[in-house]
């Protein structure tokens, strides 16, 4: 069996970034924190971490830290179960969400368990397409993410679909599109995408206009608020899912492009297959609201998976 406090100290330096962070958290000194890692490092004959700033984990580190997390997850929720939670007896929990899910329908669906299970909640974000890499380098407990196929040890749940619309302000229209939208055009006109990692805009001009992914010029803009912004001001168009969209078409300030022309992008909850309570919790809360936000997946007959 692993020392428990061996583990900590790895977890607290791999999420600190630094030795001397994880010694002030842990509230030890620095060289009883490398000892512990060192330790551990002797025992499992891996190297767990690779020691420069900030420090970072290994791909063994990361799976000794996925089951750690694992342990100290079953650990808090027997420690509750078996006596009463202090006041201040917070559990942290950490999942992956794309930017587009935490901006809309994901807060409503966390909200009654943060506040009735005292969670403190580490929300890690990344591309719909990759927040599953998150869970596999052991980093978050579960993801939100478009892909079906589940992980090994994981399970995969459904939960709905959020069609993306290509929206652009009536300025841009008449600057980059006066004589209608077309594929010359978009190779000159300035797209939004949310980071490198963001397919949409790709996958949108390859399926409609057969446009390659380095064929246009593009903005990027890390924040799902100000990637809206840049597009109402007319610096952009972009592909915004329909929670943020209809509102903007409905105020006039933007405009679908090609009406009837979408990306049925589909979200799956990707989890820890532990018997969990509070997983089992998460899974259902998540499952709830998503029926409540989101589109049935019987709505829309071409869905947009990670390719």
């Amino acid at each position: 069996m692993l020392d428990m406090r061996q583990l900590a100290a790895l977890s607290a330096v791999i999420e600190e970034g630094s030795f001397e962070r994880a010694a002030q958290r842990l509230h030890v000194t620095q060289s009883a924190v490398s000892q512990r890692v060192k330790q551990l490092e002797e025992r499992l004959g891996q190297t767990l971490v690779v020691r420069t700033l900030p420090i970072h984990a290994t791909e063994a580190g990361q799976q000794v830290l996925k089951h750690f997390r694992q342990i100290s997850l079953l650990e808090q929720e027997l420690r509750t179960t078996l006596s009463q939670r202090d006041a201040r007896g917070f559990t942290r929990v950490a999942i992956g969400v794309n930017a587009d899910s935490l901006e809309t329908w994901f807060p409503d669906a966390l909200s009654h368990l943060v506040q009735s299970e005292q969670l403190l909640m580490e929300l890690k974000v990344d591309d719909q397409d990759a927040t599953q890499q998150l869970l596999k380098d052991g980093e978050v407990i579960g993801c939100i993410a478009s892909s079906p196929k589940a992980m090994p040890g994981c399970l995969c749940v459904p939960l709905g679909v959020i069609p993306y619309r290509c929206l652009a302000s009536t300025a841009y229209l008449e600057r980059y599109f006066p004589h209608g939208v077309t594929a010359e055009a978009f190779r000159r006109a300035p797209v939004a995408e949310f980071s490198h990692k963001d397919q949409l805009q790709n996958r949108y001009l390859q399926q409609f206009f057969g446009i390659g992914p380095h064929e246009y010029p593009r903005h990027r803009i890390p924040s799902s608020t100000a990637f809206c912004d840049m597009i109402v001001r007319g610096l952009a168009c972009g592909m915004v899912p329909e929670q943020q969209g209809i509102p903007l078409i409905d105020s006039g300030a933007v405009q679908d492009m090609t009406p009837g022309r979408y990306l049925a992008v589909p979200l799956y909850w990707h989890v820890w297959n532990l018997s969990s309570t509070l997983v089992r919790r998460l899974t259902d809360e998540l499952v709830a609201e998503a029926a409540r936000q989101l589109d049935p997946f019987d709505a829309h007959p071409r869905l947009t998976h990670p390719g």
